[in-house]
């Protein structure tokens, strides 16, 4: 074997490896935010688990990567550890799909049917297919099928490149004499884990061992134990990755190594003890990619079959292996995980969840600060310091978070959500602000023992009732994506702004009668002032909602059409909102 066969061989390494990692990003892109809504609805036992983990693993072409998803989930507080356990066992599953495709390698014969399915025939075809889709297409999703032929068909070239660079090994006399190494069958388990651990993928692995195969010079005796390695190996991936987790997402990582560890001492004590009484011919026999497809593929079921009644007992050891320190508090989970990015669209759906924590949070801390209002009370004062201290938290935290976000591979859909968030993050913060706000002029209004004319605060229900109104439309709107509820806020928004210029009117004109204590003029008017804020935000997400989803003119643009342009729907609904909300017509 030459330098040039070396180079060829790592040559076709790295297409395999790129082609398989290139292929699993198109097609988890094309999947998108959908994995995570997936992942909630098929957990609630571990037979859905189990059939989550294959799935989601023959989709991304990695158990190493669904296991790291997994991390990332239990350490963001989605998933808890017992749920996790099975859809481990089912990614071990999932992560033979890669062998069977590789299989296709070694398909002989001279029909024009089977020289189809031959990857020196299909795989060009499909490159010169995707290649076309990737520069023609417009639609994101074609673009996304393209990539995914363009993946698979570099994976199966590479495939093909390394089958051809090993094959002057065949005749190596020294090549002959280390294979006969791997007839220790510890040695074999060694070296698989080793091979796997290094390259980050047990299928890469595989793939390495069934182009060796393909050229004879692999036999069944020796291929068993590398391939119970190789999934030994593949949990180097999820362990490196659980560095810094809290504690139940490092369990997440050692369940997956324990089954591994598990299936494996089982498979070779069950293996070895039967050839030690039968004398297998067939392990000195070649074993053919097919063969290896074979293995590799009864080894993760039969574990599966025995360890999943027992997965209680995988949950318990990985407590028992990383423990609580005495008397220590429940660790709080870490709601963007950085896991998570390697899957945008799973990552994108835990940044929506976290920006509706967000407003969700906003809303009540309005909610609160106006109930200061009506009667002080320092803990709820506190309450809404706290609040508005977090939402800071959560916008400094998401818009970083999205910025990375942004720089992934993400469809036109998703780019589209990113941008919407990046908006409302902003405006969700500013309105926890103004509930600041209206707390300290509540704590005005304690301090200087001021008290309201009958007439002002039956005017500051109106408004209150108005603005809790207005932003419960608003987050509905945003957390459905809906432009037929976003469109409903801009009416309510007029009517709020009109609400605000009457009552300040009507604050003056009592002034004048000393109706109202002068000390109340510029705190009536604060107040006024950060409701009427608190609704300009919540126009401006609803519009932000609007002119994305609908591709429209910027803000202003957009508002100065809506309220020249006669719009029936907004004058309708703001006739009725202006019913809804009116003022009472005494003014004492």
């Amino acid at each position: 074997m030459t330098i040039y066969n070396v180079i060829e061989l790592l040559g076709g390494l790295a297409m395999f490896l790129y082609g398989m990692s290139f292929m699993g990003e198109k097609l988890e892109k094309l999947v998108g935010g959908r994995l995570e809504k997936i992942f909630e609805k098929l957990t609630s036992n571990r037979f859905k688990g189990l059939a989550l983990g294959i799935i989601v693993t023959a989709i991304v072409q990695s158990s190493s990567s669904t296991t790291v998803m997994l991390v990332g989930f239990v350490n963001s507080g989605i998933m808890r550890l017992s749920q996790a356990v099975s859809i481990i066992m089912g990614a071990n599953i999932g992560t033979t799909v890669t062998a069977w495709i590789l299989n296709l390698s070694g398909i002989e014969g001279d029909s024009f049917l089977l020289n189809l399915c031959k990857p020196t025939t299909f795989a060009p075809i499909f490159a010169i297919v995707g290649v076309v889709m990737r520069m023609v297409a417009k639609n994101g999703k074609k673009k996304d099928v393209g990539g995914i032929l363009v993946g698979f068909a570099l994976l199966m070239i590479g495939m093909n490149t390394m089958s051809t660079a090993v094959e002057p090994l065949s005749e190596s006399e020294r090549f002959q004499e280390i294979m006969t190494m791997f007839n220790n069958p510890i040695i074999g388990v060694l070296v698989g884990a080793l091979v796997t651990a290094v390259v980050q993928s047990s299928a890469a692995s595989i793939g390495m061992l069934q182009a060796l195969s393909n050229k004879g010079m692999i036999t069944f005796g020796m291929a068993f134990p590398i391939i119970l390695g190789q999934n030994i190996g593949t949990c180097v991936t999820a362990l490196l990755s659980s560095i810094g987790a809290n504690k139940n997402a490092k369990r997440v990582a050692v369940v997956h190594l324990y089954f591994n560890v598990v299936g494996t001492a089982i498979a070779f004590i069950v293996y070895y003890a039967a050839d030690a009484v039968f004398d297998f011919a067939f392990a000195d026999g070649e074993v053919t990619s097919f063969k290896i497809a074979v293995i590799h593929t009864l080894f993760n079921l039969g574990a599966t079959l025995v360890l999943l009644p027992f997965n209680n007992l995988l949950e318990k050891l990985a407590i028992l292996t990383v423990r609580d320190e005495p008397r220590q508090e429940d660790e709080a989970p870490v709601l963007l995980d950085e896991r998570l990015l390697g899957t945008p669209g799973v990552a994108l759906e835990q940044c929506r969840n976290v920006t509706s924590k967000m407003a969700i949070l906003a809303k009540d801390t309005i909610c609160r600060s106006i109930d200061l209002i009506k009667i002080y009370d320092e803990d709820m004062a506190a309450t809404v310091f706290t609040n508005e201290d977090i939402v800071d938290k959560y916008e400094d935290m998401t818009g970083t978070y999205l910025v990375r976000l942004s720089g992934r591979s993400l469809t036109m859909e998703d780019s589209r959500c990113v941008t919407r968030l990046l908006y409302a993050i902003g405006d969700f913060e500013c309105i926890s602000d103004h509930a600041v706000n209206i707390t300290e002029t509540a704590k005005e209004i304690r301090d200087k023992e001021v008290v309201f004319s009958s007439a002002a605060k039956k005017e500051l229900e109106v408004l209150f009732s108005a603005v809790e109104d207005i932003l419960d439309v608003t987050i509905k709107a945003f957390e459905s994506n809906s432009t037929e509820l976003a469109k409903q806020v801009e009416p309510l928004e007029e009517v709020v702004d009109h609400l605000r210029t009457e009552m300040k009117a009507r604050h003056i004109e009592r002034l004048r009668d000393k109706i109202c204590a002068i000390e109340l003029g510029f705190i009536f008017t604060d107040l006024l002032t950060d409701l009427e804020r608190v609704s300009d935000h919540c126009s401006n997400i609803a519009v932000n909602i609007i002119r994305i989803n609908e591709n429209c003119l910027d803000n202003h643009q957009y508002l100065d059409s809506l309220k020249s342009s006669n719009n029936e729907e907004f004058t309708r609904l703001y006739n009725e909102y202006s019913k809804k909300y009116a003022l009472l017509e005494a003014r004492k």
